[in-house]
């Protein structure tokens, strides 16, 4: 590690990070043992019960350990295994599905078939890349497989929040910065009114033109404050800004908790359900006042793996995460002060989106 760095690390450990927001709490890093791929996180993070395509999920992410030490017999093990596995559950997973999605979920049996046929092929010659490969493109069908488990929203967002607007489901943002494209997968399904004023104030094209107003090696990238005295959106209908509460999803909790850190809930030891934990983590900014005037400043967290202390995260419980790049990666790290977002869209999910309760 360079002296840039271990100074850096130093700064994490001593607590002396600046404010996300006005003024919010210090932030640290969070632990270095978290799930860092915003995929798997994402997959993890679907309101389902689906333990056979859950097991099958996560016996294939658990394959990294393995890869990086070369145990490729290891490895072919595991993907004989996974194809067992499917081959014998498969007609229960099909008929865990909706009728009207049972033919495209057949589909998607029948394409998980070939891939895993692939990846036990790739472990048999040691063929690394082709491995990574197969395995990706697995994943990516279970996870359209688990998709289609998923049924009505899974809880009530509370009747005060009426007229906030909210994203029942998921939405995909292209994001077009000074330095390229970045793309985004914002949950509704785990932080309902953070990601709905995210995805609402992108389809009024809040964002569009804006700069980055923060940015910090290994941190943060924030944006998000308009133009002009105010420092969040204001609502052309009320004339007053428009604000968000702090809103976190624990897993085993029925809904999120509103306006609570994991101190004031004595969770100290809590995961939420979305963790900042890989880079490009979409966080919500808030004030030291209050956990509930965040109103459209947003910050990607910028994660570095070489200065993450395990178990000084003081980030999760403070802010609400709502979703993470998946692509683009090369681009958010070129990003700095001088640079800005050119226009933002959404690309999937519109239909998620309702203005109000």
């Amino acid at each position: 590690m360079d002296l840039k760095r271990w100074l850096l690390a130093l700064v994490v450990l001593l607590g002396l990070w600046g404010p996300i927001g006005a003024a919010p709490a210090n932030a640290a890093l969070p632990p270095g043992n978290a799930v860092k791929d915003p995929t798997a996180i994402l997959r993890n993070a679907l309101p389902i019960d689906a333990p056979d395509l859950q097991e099958l999920q996560h016996r294939l992410e658990s394959t990294s350990d393995d890869l990086r030490a070369k145990r490729w017999s290891a490895l072919t093990t595991t993907a004989r295994r996974s194809q067992t596995l499917l081959s014998s559950k498969r007609e229960a997973i099909l008929k865990s599905l909706p009728s009207s999605d049972q033919t495209q979920g057949n589909a998607l049996l029948d394409r998980l078939e070939t891939q895993l046929q692939e990846v036990t092929a790739a472990t048999e010659v040691s063929d690394r890349d082709s491995f990574l490969e197969a395995r990706r493109m697995a994943l990516s069908t279970i996870g359209q497989l688990e998709a289609l488990l998923v049924g009505d929203f899974p809880f009530e967002i509370p009747a005060e929040y009426a007229d906030l607007p909210r994203l029942l489901g998921r939405a995909t943002v292209e994001i077009e910065t000074t330095q390229g494209t970045v793309i985004a997968v914002v949950d509704g399904y785990n932080a309902p009114l953070t990601a709905g004023a995210f995805v609402d104030l992108v389809q009024k094209g809040f964002y569009d033109g804006l700069p980055f107003t923060r940015a910090e090696d290994f941190y943060v990238l924030q944006t998000g404050d308009p133009k002009g005295p105010e420092t969040g959106y204001i609502d052309p209908k009320t004339k007053a800004e428009r604000t968000v509460p702090l809103e976190i999803k624990v897993p085993g909790e029925a809904e999120p908790f509103y306006n609570a850190t994991f101190e004031d809930l004595g969770q100290f030891t809590a995961q939420p359900v979305l963790p900042f934990a890989t880079l490009g983590t979409l966080g919500w900014a808030h004030s030291d006042e209050a956990l509930n005037d965040g109103s459209s400043q947003f910050f990607f967290f910028l994660y570095e793996a070489e200065l993450t202390p395990a178990g000084l995260n003081l980030v999760d419980g403070r802010y609400s995460a709502f979703g993470y790049v998946v692509d683009g990666f090369d681009v958010l790290e070129e990003l700095g002060i001088e640079d800005g977002i050119v226009k933002a869209k959404v690309i999937e999910g519109a239909e998620n989106l309702q203005a109000h309760a």
